[in-house]
């Protein structure tokens, strides 16, 4: 690897020789059980706070639920500047208790083959991990840099943030800043700077019902579901009306996000996507099913709007007087500039660490950074791999988590140490 300038050698220096410390803290943070739902995430602030303390690094617990606390903490450089907000989450999905198909416990947080296994491994513990180290070698060369840089640990991201980042947006200023950098799994050869916005609703179909010897007293309210659910795939039909930023940006992105999302990915960024993700009702096999519930999760691209999706859903059900709506969630989709400056950042330091420059994309899974594009601040997501994530055997490879954590720390540095 090839020096960089003395303040940047200093950092790789320093997590070279910290490689040990690295690796357990990511560990034992992984082995810290913080599935949400229910949401308790104490073990894992714990954690976080046993560092920060030991380090010596400034920090407060903001917490509406003293269940989940969010870890927010702010140095500053040398001289006034830019506000850099690195966001990381605390919560994980659940796991399936006793599911004999991890070949390593879900919150074990083992370190073999090269792996560091668990729930949550690279959905984010990896990047919140990027996200703390970032803060802590920044501080130690605080003399070296100018501006501010806030630290946001939260623990309320896998239920949209309630008492997470929405909270921090709308109580705690100083997580604001002019740019925010978030570790979320992507892949080393992308930089999420959108992400499509989730729109969940929930239909009923009621009819009368009766004995299913007697289907021609009653309409089956299945039958009539799995029409319905069959005419939904119609609003993929609409079309996006994007930036021309965004657009060029896709259009060069098409082989990275299949490579980043799998393949077919590059096809669904740019369209509304709808998954039928519950379907219940009926009481017993020879009645008539007369209530059927569905649940769908509706996927926006940018430049599509809630209104549009709406007025499509409005046209369908007009077929289906025994069928009610029910909005359930939304957030909007987001994005900001494709080739904003952490991107330049970003892309010149992987290419200075692994010899390419990622891409910037838009992403079909959310993250906590909308919340901060909602507000115009400029938000990139560069994190590790999803392997296993959502499923068993959840882990991040440790070179990859290395990289990760440089490619944070050196652009950190380099966005607060470019002055205004």
């Amino acid at each position: 690897m090839a020096r960089m300038n003395a303040d940047k050698q200093e950092l790789l220096d320093g997590i070279e020789r910290d490689k040990e410390m690295l690796v357990d803290f990511f560990s034992k943070f992984v082995a810290a059980p913080t599935p949400n739902p229910p949401g308790d995430t104490r073990k894992g602030v714990a954690h976080i706070v046993r560092f920060l303390e030991a380090k010596k690094l400034p920090f407060r617990l903001v917490d509406p639920d003293p269940l989940q606390a969010n870890v927010v903490g702010t140095v500053e450089g040398a001289a006034p500047g830019k506000h850099l907000v690195l966001n990381g989450h605390i919560d994980v999905f659940p796991v399936v208790e006793n599911d004999a198909r991890w070949t390593h416990g879900p919150w074990s947080g083992e370190v073999t083959d090269g792996k560091v296994y668990g729930r949550g491994a690279c959905d984010m513990k990896a990047g919140t991990t990027a996200s703390i180290m970032t803060y802590y070698y920044l501080n130690r060369i605080k003399a070296k840099w100018k501006g501010k840089l806030t630290l946001t640990c939260v623990s309320d991201e896998e239920t949209f943030g309630p008492m997470g980042a929405r909270y921090l947006m709308d109580h705690v200023p100083e997580v604001l800043g002019d740019c925010l950098l978030n570790g979320e799994p992507s892949s080393p050869y992308s930089i999420r700077f959108g992400e499509k916005g989730p729109f969940w609703v929930a239909f009923t179909v009621k009819t009368r019902g009766g004995h299913g010897a007697y289907p021609h007293t009653s309409e089956n309210a299945a039958k009539i579901a799995s029409r319905f659910i069959a005419d939904l795939d119609s609003l993929s039909n609409i079309k996006a009306d994007m930036p021309d930023n965004v657009a060029r940006a896709l259009a060069a992105a098409k082989d990275t996000m299949d490579r980043a999302m799998g393949q077919g990915a590059a096809e669904l960024v740019p369209k509304v996507t709808v998954n039928v993700g519950v379907v219940s009702g009926g009481l017993k096999v020879n009645m008539i099913a007369d209530i059927v519930r569905i649940e769908a999760d509706i996927r926006l691209p940018v430049g599509v709007t809630h209104d549009m999706v709406v007025a499509e859903i409005g046209k369908i059900l007009m077929r289906y007087p025994q069928i009610a709506m029910e909005e359930m969630n939304f957030s909007p989709p987001s994005w900001c500039d494709p080739y904003g400056e952490m991107v330049e950042h970003l892309q010149d330091n992987v290419d200075h660490l692994r010899g390419f420059k990622p891409t910037p994309i838009v992403s079909l899974g959310g993250t906590d950074a909308r919340l901060w594009r909602y507000k115009n601040i400029p938000a990139y997501v560069y994190g590790p791999p999803p392997s296993g994530m959502g499923s068993f055997d959840e882990h991040v490879e440790i070179d990859n988590f290395f990289h990760v954590v440089r490619s944070h720390v050196l652009s950190a540095y380099d966005y607060l140490s470019r002055g205004r």
